[in-house]
C-alpha cells in the first residue's frame, strides 16, 4: 500500500510555524516511506477564506521546500460531493433530518450547563417520523453516531485511545441550508483523495472519533491516525504571537532565517535522531518516522532557532546571501 499524506490549512491567515511542522511531518512521512504528499485548501469558512491567505501558504510552502505531489484540492469546490455522501447516509438509514429549533438547543445546552455535563444532542429526530415535523423549518442533517460500546483508535504517537460511544452525538453534517459541515467535508476529502495516514495536530484527536462514525457508516476504511503534540511557548502556555507563533514570512522576511535552518530546528520540536542536532534534509528523509514523535508538548525556544540559523549561514554559498 502506497502512503499518502495530506496537510489541510485554512486560508483565513499566513501558515503559522505550527502549521509549518504540521506540513514538515507529513511531508517527510510521504518521502520516508515512497508515498505521497498532497496539499488540501480548507476553504469552506468563505467570510474568513482570503485569496491573499492561500497565495501565503502556497509561497511558505514554497519556500521550505515541502511542494505537494499532486495539484492542491480546494475543499469548497467539492461541496456537491460532500452532500452527495449525506444523502447516501441518509438513504441508508445512517443518518436522518433534524428538526429541532434553536430554542430547543438552547435548552438542551442549558440542561446540560446545569448538570455540569457537555452539551450532547438528545436524540429527540433519530427515531421521530419527519411526517411530525413543524412547518416552515429547514432541517439539518444529523449522522447517527452509536450508542453502546467502545470507539478505538490506535494512533501511532498517542498509542490505543478508547472512547465510549455514549460520549458521542448524533452531530450535524448537513446544515439548514444544505452546505456542508466540517466534519463531513474533512472525511470525504481524505477519502477521495486516498489519504491513508493522517497527521495533525492532537487538537483533532477528539474529531477523529467523531469522524470514524461516517467512515464506519460508509464502510470506508479508516486512514491511520498520528495526533502530534502541540508547540508550546518556552513558559509552556499554548504558543502564541508573542512566543514567536508568527507566519513563515515573517521569519523569512523580517528576521533573515533561512529554509533549511527552520526545518531543521522545527524536525526537532517533538522529534530528535540522537544527539544530532544538524540534520540535513536527507538525512531527516532516511531517519523520520512519526511513531518516533514524542507524547509531550515541545517548547520553541528561540535562542537555539537562531543559533541553528547561523549554522546554516555559515555554510551558505555567498551569492545566495547578497
Amino acid at each position: 500500500m502506497t502512503v499518502v499524506t495530506r496537510f489541510a490549512p485554512s486560508p483565513t491567515g499566513f501558515l503559522h510555524i505550527g502549521g509549518a511542522r504540521t506540513a514538515l511531518y507529513n511531508w517527510l512521512y510521504a518521502k520516508h516511506t515512497g508515498g505521497k504528499f498532497l496539499l488540501r485548501i480548507e476553504d469552506t469558512d468563505r467570510e474568513r477564506s482570503t485569496p491573499e491567505a492561500v497565495d501565503a501558504i502556497f509561497d511558505g510552502l514554497n519556500w521550505l521546500g515541502l511542494t505537494a505531489d499532486e495539484e492542491p484540492t480546494f475543499q469548497f469546490s467539492r461541496r456537491d460531493r460532500h452532500a452527495e455522501v449525506a444523502q447516501k447516509l441518509l438513504d441508508a438509514g445512517k443518518a436522518y433530518y433534524c428538526y429541532c429549533s434553536q430554542e430547543e438547543l438552547t435548552e438542551m445546552r442549558e440542561k446540560a450547563r446545569a448538570e455540569g455535563r457537555p452539551m450532547k444532542y438528545d436524540g429527540t429526530w433519530r427515531d421521530r417520523d419527519p411526517s411530525e415535523a413543524p412547518e416552515g423549518v429547514k432541517p439539518v442533517v444529523r449522522v447517527k453516531a452509536p450508542q453502546e460500546g467502545d470507539a478505538v483508535i490506535n494512533d501511532q504517537v498517542q498509542g490505543e485511545v478508547r472512547v465510549g460511544n455514549e460520549q458521542l452525538d448524533d452531530y450535524v453534517i448537513l446544515r439548514g441550508d444544505g452546505t456542508p459541515t466540517y466534519m463531513l467535508s474533512v472525511v470525504v476529502d481524505d477519502h477521495d483523495m486516498g489519504v491513508t495516514n493522517v497527521i495533525r495536530g492532537d487538537d483533532h484527536l477528539t474529531n477523529a472519533f467523531r469522524q470514524k462514525v461516517i467512515y464506519d457508516a460508509m464502510g470506508w476504511d479508516v486512514p491511520t491516525f498520528a495526533h502530534i503534540p502541540l508547540i508550546h511557548g518556552p513558559d509552556g502556555a499554548k504558543l502564541s504571537k508573542r512566543h514567536g507563533a508568527l507566519g513563515v514570512e515573517a521569519y523569512r522576511d523580517e528576521m533573515g532565517f533561512l529554509p533549511e535552518a527552520i526545518n531543521n530546528y522545527l524536525l526537532r520540536l517533538g522529534w530528535g535522531h540522537g544527539d544530532d542536532e544538524v540534520i540535513s534534509t536527507e538525512q531527516a528523509i532516511e531517519w523520520f518516522d512519526i511513531t518516533d514523535v514524542g507524547k509531550g508538548a515541545a517548547r520553541f525556544d528561540f535562542a537555539k532557532l537562531t543559533n541553528l540559523n547561523g549554522v546554516y549561514l555559515r555554510q551558505a554559498d555567498d551569492t545566495r546571501l547578497a
